[in-house]
Formats: C-alpha cells, sequence, structure tokens
C-alpha cells in the first residue's frame, strides 16, 4: 500500500482495562490429541488412515481426534505449534495441500466444490448432475489414499439465499453416496450456513449418507450452534467448519449502513470465549480465514495481515489447543481508536473543506517497538453474499496528512464514505489492527 511512512511506537504499562488480555490465559485443557505422524505420500508407511465415528466422536486409526484448525491459505507450518490439526480446503485441486499439510502432522478436509444455484447450477439440469458428480468421483478415486487426508466436505454453504432449497439436499445426497461407495475409510461432511430452523432436518432426512455435520457460524450464534444442531435431531459428529468473531451481518452499523468492525483485539476475546464453549459442546473447531480476503473490509475475517504477520487470534487459538503462538511472542493490543474530541462516537463525519482527527490507544505487550501504518479506503459498496469475491476499495493515500503512533489527521476527501485503518506491527511477525468509518460531507 503506498501511504505516509510508517511511525515506530513502543509503549507498555497502560490500558489496565486490557491488561486481563495481554497474558496468555490459562484456560482449562482438555486431553490433547496428538497430531498424526508426518507423512510423505508414496513412502514406506505412508498408508492411508481409517477414520470411524462413534456417536459424537470421531475415530482416527481407533484413537479419538479432534478437529481444531482453519480453513485458508495461510502458512501451514505455524499451525502444529498453535496446537492445530487440521486445515479445510473448499473445492480446488487438494493434490498440493494433502501433500504440504501430511509432511506438517496435520490432517485435511478436502472440500468438494457444488455449484451453487445462487451463482447458476441449475440443478434440474440432469446432465449438469451428472458432470458434476463424476468430476467430483474423479477427484475422490485420486486422492482416497493419501495419508493426509481426514474426510470430503461436501459443498459450502450451498443452499444460501434460496426461496427454496428442496432441489439441493438430494444433490448433497448424490456426492454423500459417492464418497461412501468409492471411499470408505472417509466420511462425508455436508457444509451448512447455520442451523436454520429446520436446515438440519431436511439434510438428515433427505441426505442419509452424510455421516459428519458441518456449520458456518460467527458470533455470539456459537454458544448454542451445536445445541440446536441436535435439537433438529443430530446425533453424529459436528464440526463448525468456519467460525469467527462477529460477523458484518450481526454488527451495529453507522446511519450509511457501514458496520463497526471489531478490533483485532476484540475479535480475539470473542474467539477465547468461543473456542472454550465450542470445546464444551463437544464440536470440532476451524476458524475462517487463515489467510487474507477482502469481505466488507480487507481485514474483517482475515486472521493474517496481507503480509503473513499474524494476529492475536493465533494466540486464542494457542491458548484453546495447548499450543503456544509462534516464538511465544504476543501480538500488539488496540485498546481504542477513536474520533479526536470524541471518545464515545463510534464513526467520524465532518465537511471537506474540515480536517477529521482520530486517536490510537495500543500497546505491545512485550515491550517489542510497533511499526504503525495508518491508510484510508472507501468503503466498500461490492457487497457478496456467502463470501463471494469482492472488489477492494480504493485507496486515498494522500488523504492521511499527519500521522504517528498516537493518531492521525485527515484532509482534502470529497464527500463520500470511507473508513481509517491503522496496523501495528511488532516486528517479530505478530501485528494488530482496527479501523472506524467516517463521512465527508
Amino acid at each position: 500500500m503506498v501511504g505516509p511512512a510508517p511511525a515506530i511506537l513502543s509503549r507498555r504499562g497502560l490500558l489496565g482495562a486490557l491488561a486481563a488480555s495481554v497474558p496468555l490465559m490459562a484456560v482449562p485443557a482438555l486431553a490433547q490429541p496428538q497430531l498424526a505422524t508426518p507423512v510423505i505420500p508414496g513412502a514406506p508407511g505412508a498408508t492411508p488412515t481409517d477414520v470411524t465415528i462413534e456417536g459424537h466422536i470421531l475415530l482416527v486409526d481407533g484413537q479419538p481426534f479432534a478437529v481444531r484448525g482453519v480453513a485458508g491459505d495461510g502458512p501451514l507450518a505455524l499451525l502444529p505449534g498453535l496446537g492445530a490439526t487440521t486445515v479445510r480446503s473448499y473445492g480446488e485441486d487438494p493434490g498440493p495441500l494433502l501433500d504440504e499439510a501430511g509432511k506438517l502432522g496435520l490432517k485435511v478436509i478436502a472440500g468438494l466444490w457444488v455449484g451453487q444455484p445462487r451463482q447458476g447450477a441449475d440443478y434440474t439440469d440432469a446432465a449438469f448432475r451428472a458432470r458434476q458428480l463424476a468430476e467430483l468421483e474423479a477427484v475422490v478415486t485420486k486422492y482416497r489414499d493419501h495419508p493426509a487426508l481426514l474426510m470430503w466436505g461436501i459443498g459450502n454453504e450451498v443452499e444460501v439465499d434460496l426461496d427454496d432449497d428442496s432441489a439441493v439436499w438430494p444433490v448433497i445426497e448424490e456426492v454423500a453416496a459417492m464418497v461412501a461407495r468409492v471411499d470408505a475409510r472417509h466420511p462425508p461432511l455436508a457444509v451448512l450456513a447455520e442451523t436454520g430452523t429446520d436446515k438440519v432436518e431436511k439434510l438428515r432426512k433427505a441426505a442419509p449418507s452424510i455421516r459428519v455435520l458441518g456449520l458456518n457460524s460467527y458470533g455470539d450464534a456459537l454458544y448454542s450452534v451445536a445445541e440446536r444442531a441436535r435439537k433438529q435431531g443430530w446425533d453424529g459428529p459436528i464440526i463448525i467448519t468456519e467460525l469467527g468473531a462477529l460477523g458484518q451481518w450481526q454488527a451495529a452499523h453507522a446511519p450509511w449502513g457501514a458496520p463497526f468492525e471489531p478490533s483485532s483485539t476484540q475479535k480475539a476475546i470473542q474467539l477465547r470465549r468461543y473456542l472454550a464453549a465450542l470445546e464444551e459442546q463437544g464440536a470440532g473447531t476451524i476458524l475462517f480465514l487463515w489467510g487474507q480476503k477482502q469481505e466488507v473490509t480487507p481485514s474483517w475475517h482475515s486472521l493474517l495481515l496481507p503480509d503473513g504477520v499474524w494476529l492475536e487470534a493465533a494466540e486464542a487459538m494457542a491458548q484453546a489447543w495447548g499450543g503456544q503462538p509462534p516464538g511465544g511472542n504476543q501480538a500488539p493490543r488496540i485498546a481504542s481508536l477513536r474520533v479526536a474530541g470524541e471518545p464515545s462516537a463510534p464513526f467520524a463525519r465532518w465537511s471537506a473543506d474540515e480536517e477529521g482527527a482520530f486517536t490510537l490507544d495500543a500497546l505491545e505487550p512485550d515491550g517489542d517497538l510497533m511499526e504503525v501504518r495508518w491508510f484510508v479506503m472507501a468503503e466498500s459498496d461490492d457487497r457478496g453474499i456467502g463470501g463471494d469475491a469482492e472488489q477492494v476499495p480504493a485507496l486515498f493515500p494522500d488523504s492521511v496528512r499527519q500521522s504517528g503512533p498516537t493518531g492521525a489527521r485527515l484532509s482534502g476527501l470529497k464527500p463520500g464514505h470511507y473508513r481509517i485503518f491503522v496496523e501495528l506491527r511488532d516486528g517479530k511477525g505478530a501485528g494488530a489492527t482496527a479501523n472506524m468509518p467516517f463521512e465527508v460531507q
């Protein structure tokens, strides 16, 4: 990104209200599953695993296996140290991911992409269904003996944004039945967007070949998601196949519709609570997104900054899973990003002939020097559905006229809606980020 030169900040000692989130929290530890033995396909002893189910429990070669991991394309090498066991893919060729994960002792939920009706998939077209099934069967046949394979993830929120989802469930069953026929060692999992009022029941009745339930869920809905699935009759294993802090659809918003995004520190606090609750519910956990993507903002669901720097969410993962953040490092913490002179205002507003000002309150718990970077983007007007690709909003590098470790001043913007972002980096691989929407009149 183009913008003002980064500022350097070193601070300790403030933010008493935040102090509880700074040290590594002592989360009650359940028995920690061992990572699978690292495997290299084709090497002696590199045999496929047998994945079986006993009630709510997933067994790998007869031993209980806790699904704890991520979805996304970020660097896998950091994950074993955090205590992760699993990586989820969506539908690309799983071969490279299986190979890399296997070398690290990780297992893979390999995605089988099922076309989404909202994107044009026509399930009244028998030829389309047959072609899709044949393509997916070829993938299952090719990779069913890979030693890093855990299970097959069928579709991703295929039922979303449909007035009538009745055509979806038979297609999921077609694919699940194919998986059961072609690869008896690895169970099929279906991925739904939350439970709805009856979605789990529909799946259970129409797709009996599905053995594991995957649910994408965010925010405080995570406290009850497994219980709600059980109430719809699901009695097998449950994996939260995407989980995250407060989603943009759950957030309060400015008068012009811009949702308020939690800071990376606020997200980590939420994730600590959600991961502990899901452990108690016996649900597997897959965080979204291990990487970076534009969805409302470049940071809302991103567990990493664009250059691969990890955020405090990685510490939350390590604390929940019995691991350690990379190098024992701790990420910077952001106590607040505020409108100067209006500390309680959730957004800013000023006239085009005026300037806006923001204040930052942050600390580095290890005492490291922090690089601080400010930038402005247009408010996104390209809102996808269900995680569909979005255009990255325009940057306005010349609008940041003054910036430093405790704030920034903006001017020169035309009337419109924008966001100011701040990113902190500690120089040791960890960072923090926050943003706030504003309006120029």
